[in-house]
């Protein structure tokens, strides 16, 4: 709906379908790709790597992979804010988001993975999609990192998968096609699974530096896919099942519970700030 000012010139605004402040275009889209294909490498080298691999007998090397994710994670968020344009509201909205976040990620430290942190990334995701969602994870991961100290060679693999775990929320069927309780159930659905994903994949960026823990979960370099895979998933029992565990529980409980509060609450906060409304200036009316 046109707001047309009276008198002589005014400004007419003329809101578009949809109310997302970030939205993928094509820039956004391709370095979204590239920076996803380098993470999965990242990531999955111990387990991709054959025996005869250089990168077998360079361990020690895989934590300076931050060195190359991190200025591509910041060249994703440039490319997304500068394929569409980011206005003042979408920046207000993801510095609050990300300080909301940043600041429940400390409540659960040390208590059994209870971060309430990832259902705020779920409805965040759900509401402003994919492109305000990855670039959302990775905001509140850094923000995060630096409120508790948490900076070090993991943080740039924690902002990445944070950014998956918040887009692929904004990549669920629309709310046109799934909305009310069922819509509750699929978002909550995908917060345990994504939260027992989150911690696995983690893990691999963990389970490469932290060796001597035992032959049977330890990584070994140059051994066969199927030998470490094994391990790996010993691995992931022996450290971090309880914490998965309690995420995913957590993301659910707060998803059935209070989903619907909150979603309401972002769609209505999304809608009047009306991110995608455009406006041009017209001049005075001719005189009849």
């Amino acid at each position: 709906m046109a707001d047309r000012r009276p008198g002589g010139g005014g400004a007419v605004t003329s809101p578009a379908k949809g109310s997302r402040p970030v939205r993928l275009g094509p820039r956004s889209v391709t370095a979204l790709a590239l920076i996803t294909v380098i993470g999965v490498v990242a990531f999955g080298w111990p387990l991709l790597a054959g025996p005869g691999s250089a990168l077998a007998g360079h361990t020690a090397d895989a934590p300076w992979l931050l060195a190359a994710l991190l200025p591509l994670l910041v060249a994703v968020v440039v490319a997304t804010i500068a394929d569409q344009g980011m206005d003042a509201k979408a920046v207000a909205m993801l510095g609050v988001l990300a300080a909301v976040g940043a600041a429940l990620r400390p409540l659960g430290a040390g208590t059994a993975g209870l971060e309430p942190m990832f259902f705020l990334m779920v409805v965040s995701g759900r509401v402003l999609g994919p492109g305000f969602g990855f670039v959302l994870g990775a905001v509140t991961m850094f923000a995060s990192a630096l409120l508790t100290g948490g900076v070090g060679p993991w943080m740039p693999f924690q902002m990445l998968s944070m950014g998956w775990f918040s887009m692929g929320a904004g990549l669920l069927p629309g709310p046109e096609r799934v909305r009310g309780r069922a819509e509750l159930l699929m978002l909550a659905l995908y917060g345990a699974v994504a939260a027992f994903a989150y911690g696995t994949v983690m893990n691999l960026q963990g389970w490469v530096t932290l060796q001597g823990m035992g032959s049977g979960v330890s990584f070994q370099p140059g051994d066969p896919l199927r030998e470490n895979l094994v391990r790996f998933l010993a691995y992931c029992v022996a450290t971090s099942m309880g914490w998965d565990l309690g995420r995913a529980v957590l993301t659910v409980v707060l998803t059935v519970t209070i989903g619907s509060t909150v979603l309401r609450a972002l769609r209505r906060a999304t809608r009047r700030a009306a991110f995608e409304t455009q406006v041009t200036f017209e001049g005075p009316p001719r005189p009849r």
